[in-house]
């Protein structure tokens, strides 16, 4: 073994109080695969540990306790990924008791943020997020953390805690980060001005994390783009222009995967990553019709875009990808599903069945989006004529004592955008 591998072992807890709580061998074998997203981690071995519900100081009985030390010392254990939340104080006493580092879902999920993000703005949302999330868990735990003298702590300055000023020192460290990040996504925004002066309409892949996206980037626009069976292997959109063979040409954007629970403060984050979501003219959602909860998955998904604030007037497609993975006839019986819905298509990205008719539908749908129109503006409203120039969208245009008449041919998303000028 490497030395610079640490054993790990995953534990899923199924709280049999909680209504919501997943079918507990397939969130186990999702933690496993979130373990196995970091190169550095050798997963030795896994449980699902079963609670009437969670004990307040330690998580799990004393009796599960004492049997997960002896193992973990038996197996040489360096590290405990607990698929779930864990208070601060829980952490502490399970690290205390099973003598080795433990880490949440959370925070697993912010490593392999941070191990994965490549741009300057993804880098900085990794930070701010686990930022965040360390603010959140500071408490009253560690002997340094007494009063220095005196006051109630209300007030800086030699009454306050040693917590108060780990917060203080967060709580600056996140603006200077967000400060850094709105020059980032500034600067991205100039980038979507000047994509925005080609006409290209911007076709985003979204869906559940190891859905076949990135495979589905590769073979569409022959992109190096990292495909791998492992969770989050994309964190960075990454943007390809596709020529259609029956349409125009098209921006297509590789997004993150979502996953379910993900932590609130990657979601704040990471909004501005999904930002091409809210530029797109069409979203395509991959499925993984294999994954035996790719329904839930598929509500995860449309539960994001949701709280993204795309709406149903916005074009959506659906892929069943990985028919590759299942048998002919469950194959056969997912074709002939898709078949019968509108907008969904049953497909591989690994073996490319099913694309033609894909980009044929994306080909089609972006001509229906289409639209001529034609206008008269005022002299007085020369931004938005400039507007309409930067777009490329104006045709043909005339003047008059009323002033600028103009014949415009524009997709929904940009006459919507002109309408919010």
């Amino acid at each position: 073994m490497a030395p610079d591998v640490t054993r790990v072992w995953v534990i899923h807890p199924e709280i049999k109080s909680d209504p919501n709580r997943r079918e507990a061998n397939l969130a186990l074998a999702e933690a496993v695969s979130l373990a196995h997203a970091l190169h550095e981690l050798e997963v030795v071995g896994s449980d699902i540990v079963r609670l009437q519900r969670p004990q307040a100081g330690l998580l799990f009985g004393k009796g599960k306790i004492e049997e997960l030390a002896k193992r973990f010392h038996d197996e040489e254990i360096e590290l405990v990924l607990i698929d779930g939340p864990v208070t601060p104080v829980q952490q502490r006493n399970l690290e205390k008791a099973l003598k080795v580092k433990l880490l949440d879902r959370t925070s697993l999920i912010l490593e392999i943020f941070s191990d994965r993000a490549a741009t300057r703005e993804g880098v900085l949302q990794v930070e701010m997020a686990a930022l965040s999330y360390q603010r959140t868990r500071l408490v009253r735990a560690w002997t340094h953390l007494e009063r220095q003298r005196g006051g109630l702590g209300f007030v800086g300055g030699p009454g306050e805690t040693q917590i108060e000023a780990d917060r203080r020192a967060i709580d600056t460290q996140l603006v200077r980060l967000k400060r850094q990040l709105e020059k980032v996504v500034k600067t991205r925004s100039l980038h979507r001005a000047a994509r925005a002066k080609v006409p290209y309409p911007i076709v985003a892949l979204v869906g559940y994390t190891n859905a076949g996206k990135s495979t589905l980037f590769n073979r569409l626009t022959g992109a190096e783009v990292l495909a791998k069976d492992m969770l989050f292997a994309t964190l960075d959109p990454t943007m390809r222009k596709v020529e259609l063979e029956t349409g125009p040409e098209v921006i297509m954007s590789d997004t993150v995967g979502f996953i379910s629970d993900l932590p609130t403060e990657l979601v704040a984050s990471f909004r501005a990553t999904l930002e091409e979501v809210l530029a797109a003219d069409i979203i395509v959602h991959v499925r993984d019709i294999s994954h035996p909860e790719t329904e839930a998955q598929a509500e995860d998904v449309a539960t994001i875009l949701s709280d993204l604030g795309v709406g149903n007037d916005r074009v959506q497609i659906e892929l069943w990808n990985k028919l590759d993975v299942l048998s002919d006839d469950a194959a056969d019986a997912a074709r002939a599903r898709a078949a019968r819905e509108e907008n969904v298509f049953a497909i591989s990205a690994l073996t490319g069945e099913g694309l033609t008719p894909v980009l044929e539908h994306v080909a089609e749908t972006l001509q229906a989006t289409v639209s001529f129109e034609t206008f008269t503006l005022p002299y007085a409203d020369g931004r938005k004529r400039a507007w309409l120039y930067d777009q490329d969208v104006v045709q043909d245009e005339t003047q008059d004592e009323n002033g600028f008449t103009l014949r415009v041919r524009w997709t929904a998303i940009q006459k919507a955008r002109y309408d919010g000028l």
